[in-house]
């Protein structure tokens, strides 16, 4: 009896001793979760970083089946100067940046532009890119002319992607597809009238399919800013401030002109 209740007391004060540990935020060894996320990366040793994985030149995987591309390689170096290593998550753009709300990846870096609507949800860093948006027809196709054009026609983009969104303002209707060779096949097989995506895309998808029967029908005015969006929030406050340190080395150094001259065949990494 004797035994039982020193037993018994025993195991109040364990419960006790772990209840001040939570109420004070700490954990048992090994399960510390504490920090902001930067430093929760750092304890870890890892950063994961979602892309698409599919969208060239920006992260594909080449005829060997590796993961290349010029977010590729800006995550790699991000990885480098933070100390850890990179983890990638591919996925749908659709389901990115649901995926980085639910905190299933720490960033995402996938040629994201910057919109107001996106600044409501996310925090964003330096811009490291700088777009334009083009129309891309069939090239028998001389009906669209200019943005104001795309009004009543049929267009196909990624949901929630930038050019979806520029489509649907200027009047278009937009069917959802996965990736942007989906909407190529949408638009040469005469299901879609056009189809918005980043000049520096559409210019790569030509070196690759040189005889792809499709032309830029017109240009959209506005330069786009791609940057790396974060979980909006004090937790991210940190880790925000180094990356646009980081980018802000990168293109002082010209790592980021060289690589855009590498993928692209141009310097897309500054705004003027």
């Amino acid at each position: 009896m004797k035994f039982k209740g020193f037993a018994a007391a025993v195991s109040a004060v364990a419960v006790v001793v772990l209840g001040l540990l939570l109420l004070t935020g700490c954990a048992p060894k090994g399960e510390d979760k504490g920090g902001d996320l930067l430093a929760r990366i750092q304890a870890k040793g890892e950063i994961t970083v979602a892309l698409e994985g599919t969208w060239a030149p920006w992260g594909y995987h080449d005829e060997s089946g590796e993961l290349v591309g010029y977010d590729v390689e800006v995550a790699q170096l991000i990885g480098e100067k933070l100390g850890v290593k990179v983890s990638f998550v591919e996925g749908e753009f659709t389901g990115l940046l649901a995926g980085l709300e639910a905190g299933r990846y720490d960033v995402i870096i996938n040629g994201v532009d910057i919109d107001d609507n996106r600044r409501e949800k996310y925090d964003f860093t330096v811009p490291y890119a700088y777009n334009r948006t083009v129309v891309v027809v069939r090239a028998d196709d001389d009906s669209i002319q200019s943005m104001g054009d795309l009004d009543g026609k049929s267009t196909a983009n990624t949901l929630n992607s930038t050019y979806s969104k520029v489509a649907e303002g200027y009047g278009a209707t937009v069917t959802p597809v996965d990736d942007f060779i989906q909407t190529i096949e949408l638009l040469t097989s005469g299901r879609i009238d056009a189809t918005l995506n980043a000049e520096v895309s559409y210019n790569d998808y030509l070196v690759q399919h040189p005889e792809a029967p499709i032309k830029v029908a017109c240009v959209d005015p506005n330069v786009t800013q791609t940057a790396i969006p974060l979980r909006k929030g004090a937790d991210s406050d940190a880790l925000r401030a180094e990356l646009d340190k980081i980018l802000g080395e990168l293109a002082a150094d010209g790592t980021l002109t060289e690589l855009s001259v590498k993928y692209f065949g141009i310097d897309i990494s500054k705004g003027d």
